[in-house]
């Protein structure tokens, strides 16, 4: 039994996982959900990671713990080089380290990894979701931040620095300052704070479910529009650099019904002649599991 653990910049899931055996895939015994501590600090979060996993594993026989962080890790997968959507403390701090030591309070002896939390999501639509048999997918994860994860002949692209696969922060267009630092970043436009953001100015629901609903009203329009078109080029410059089988969309946003299929067809719009008809947009089965099940197997 292993146990993955998704940060997220609200909530907080946690499962243990049995691992595939005889051709079967990894399932997930028993989950813990909480809300992300609200101001996001190393000494709250890990707190919080460290009671979800001190009882998901009080039932024994646990080997290890892998944590889906959101944001660029070093190539160790030790430390959290900058986790966008969270405060500054958190850059260049050992990850790994804070865990484990919070779990050894707990009387817990587990070897923690880490690793982005669009990487893990990759991984588990891999093993357990819309992408068993593909060698070559992208998995997008549409959430507070925009996460990306990238599978290339059966294997995960890390980079020579170990923080491939930002398609968050693509350059899209604008002056938008990004939580990374940079700027004009398709997450400013398209990423859950952007979009609660720009509702929230133009009197719309804060909320993007209740945003979503309100489609064909212009003001809402207006938010939902650059969304779409912010993540339709994004799409449309990972069908060109890589040539996947399929772009995978998962994270709470993907759920909007409509959503995958209306970012696709904008992306066509942008694609070259030979890409046209073989971009392939899928929405994610697994949703928010995904990443529970890549991050139990780093």
């Amino acid at each position: 039994m292993k146990i993955g653990v998704d940060l997220g910049g609200h909530t907080i899931l946690a499962a243990s996982v049995r691992e595939a055996e005889r051709g079967r895939a990894p399932t997930i015994e028993r989950s813990v959900t909480m809300a992300t501590p609200k101001d996001r600090s190393i000494s709250d979060v890990t707190g919080a990671i460290g009671r979800a996993v001190a009882d998901l594993a009080s039932i024994g026989g646990v080997k290890s713990v892998g944590v889906a962080v959101p944001g660029m890790v070093d190539l160790g997968r030790r430390r959290a080089r900058r986790l966008p959507n969270f405060p500054l403390e958190w850059d260049d701090v050992d990850v790994s380290e804070a865990l484990s030591a919070e779990l050894r309070a707990h009387g817990l002896n587990l070897p923690v990894s880490i690793e982005n939390d669009a990487n893990c999501a990759a991984l588990g639509e891999g093993i357990a979701g819309e992408a068993i048999g593909m060698e070559n997918f992208v998995v997008i994860t549409m959430g507070t931040g925009i996460g990306c994860g990238i599978i290339i002949g059966g294997h995960l692209v890390t980079g020579a620095h170990g923080m491939a696969a930002e398609a968050g922060h693509v350059v899209t267009g604008g002056e938008n300052p990004c939580g990374c630092g940079g700027m004009g970043h398709a997450e400013t436009i398209a990423a859950a704070d952007g979009v609660t953001k720009r509702a929230l100015s133009a009197g719309l629901p804060g909320d993007f479910k209740d945003l979503w609903k309100l489609r064909g009203e212009a003001s809402a329009d207006e938010v939902i529009d650059a969304m779409i078109d912010a993540m339709a080029r994004t799409i449309a410059t990972i069908t060109h650099m890589l040539d996947p089988e399929a772009i995978i969309v998962g994270g709470g946003m993907s759920r909007a019904p409509g959503l995958a299929e209306a970012m696709s067809e904008r992306a066509v719009r942008y694609l070259s002649r030979p890409f046209k008809n073989i971009l392939d947009v899928r929405a994610s089965k697994l949703g928010n599991d995904a990443a529970i099940y890549g991050a139990a197997e780093i």
